[in-house]
């Protein structure tokens, strides 16, 4: 029987959708049931104890977390988030709640008795609650107490081969797409990318030195299936230089109705017959492809890698030899300054082992921010404060054409008085030497 009465939160299990809650009553009834089947290093109650709190924070409307100090294991500022109830007689299962990070392997691919072993280890020193996975990739353990970090830390390195994620203003776990391993868009390997930079920075990773948080994101195409556009201050995304591939015959066989559009994804809906002008051309950002009824064409310099095209007729349109990255810099949620896109640094960068023209800018960029970006302003916020260009210049990266939006739309790049007087100087002379008499 529950321990506490929820009627707030039972009405979160009425909509058509599974609710958190309902896991979390499952496991309160899993460790009543059974109080005794394994030996427990948290209280037992800890799961029907969390239900009560929170059904208090909705009928109080504020939270009864608190923030009761640092916690975390020896040797790492980060990885662990201390919480703590302020009403820790009441709701002793969770008087205290630490949340703990686990650092994701690149692309989330996992051993199916990793899973197991590390669920049995949470449900023997936490609450059996787990989240999989957090917006930052980690997998997160929801709450242990303090004395049960060490001795979980220590089983996580020692007996299972893995290591704690990131938190606190420091870099946060690297994540990536399934790149090579199962798509056939990937312009690279970003699952080695991700594994190799969280090697190589695992100082930055676990001992915050920055002035806040800081994310790398890999995206192997511009499908962008891990959203680094919008989600990472270091954003690599794949893209490629020469033509998209076209295979006329298959064109055909899509007009034709041979294939299914979409690759299939709208099996389920009878859409009528495929209109390669409606369906591919007209939704062409650019307007750069044509459709003459025989044949398609595409204007690939207008062409912004968007993978419409290539998305809907897979078999027909593929991406080009000539692969690599484009690295996109400043993306962030809603904080403080209101949620911003990554912006373009870097248009093409081949992406090859051991990555050290990629690493050279990330340091480049951290040496800069942790000079002169302030307290809890992220990567984003100090480009904005202090402009793109100062970021240009900090990198050693020429402005180019790529770099502005709409020409006169958004012309951050200003040239210097030197450089403008310089350059008139000496085309003003060039011009006088071709034309004396």
């Amino acid at each position: 029987m529950a321990k506490h009465a929820t009627p707030k939160l039972d009405q979160l299990e009425s909509g058509p959708w599974p609710s958190f809650v309902s896991d979390i009553k499952q496991e309160a009834a899993n460790r009543a049931a059974n109080p005794k089947k394994i030996d427990y290093q948290v209280p037992a109650d800890c799961p029907d104890d969390l239900l009560g709190v929170l059904e208090l924070s909705f009928t109080d409307g504020e939270s009864h977390w608190k923030h009761g100090g640092i916690v975390g294991v020896f040797g790492y500022g980060g990885g662990v988030i201390g919480r703590y109830c302020d009403q820790p007689t009441r709701f002793a299962g969770v008087a205290h709640f630490h949340t703990v990070r686990v650092n994701q392997p690149a692309a989330k691919y996992y051993k199916t008795d990793f899973l197991r072993q590390l669920c049995d280890l949470w449900e023997l020193r936490g609450s059996g609650l787990t989240n999989m996975h957090g917006s930052t990739g980690d997998i997160v353990l929801l709450g242990t107490q303090t004395p049960q970090l060490e001795e979980l830390f220590f089983e996580l390195t020692h007996k299972m081969n893995t290591d704690l994620g990131g938190s606190g203003s420091n870099l946060r776990s690297p994540e990536a797409c399934l790149g090579l391993s199962r798509c056939e868009y990937a312009c690279y390997d970003s699952q080695d990318v991700c594994y190799q930079l969280t090697r190589d920075y695992q100082d930055e990773l676990h001992r915050p030195a920055f002035p806040y948080k800081f994310k790398f994101k890999f995206d192997a195409c511009p499908n962008g299936c891990v959203a680094s556009i919008a989600r990472s201050d270091f954003s690599l995304i794949g893209t490629w230089k020469d033509d998209i591939k076209i295979d006329q015959s298959a064109v055909k066989a899509y007009v034709g109705g041979e294939f299914v559009p979409n690759a299939g994804a709208h099996s389920g809906r009878d859409w009528g017959k495929f209109d390669v002008q409606a369906e591919v051309v007209d939704l062409c950002p650019t307007k750069c492809m044509k459709w003459d009824g025989a044949k398609i064409s595409i204007n690939n310099k207008e062409c912004t890698r968007c993978m419409h095209c290539i998305n809907t007729m897979p078999r027909a349109l593929r991406i080009g030899d000539e692969r690599g990255a484009s690295i996109l810099v400043g993306a962030k949620a809603p904080i403080l300054d209101g949620a911003q896109m990554g912006s373009l640094l870097v248009p093409f960068v081949e992406v090859t082992p051991p990555y050290d023209e990629i690493k050279e800018i990330i340091e480049k960029i951290w040496d800069w921010w942790m000079e002169d970006g302030k307290n809890r302003e992220r990567l984003g916020e100090t480009i904005r404060r202090l402009s793109f260009q100062r970021l240009l210049e900090v990198t050693g990266i020429k402005a180019q054409a790529a770099h502005v939006k709409e020409p006169r739309h958004n012309p951050y790049i200003f040239f210097k008085e030197e450089e403008v007087l310089g350059g008139w100087d000496r085309d003003l002379a060039a011009y006088r030497s071709r034309h004396q008499r």
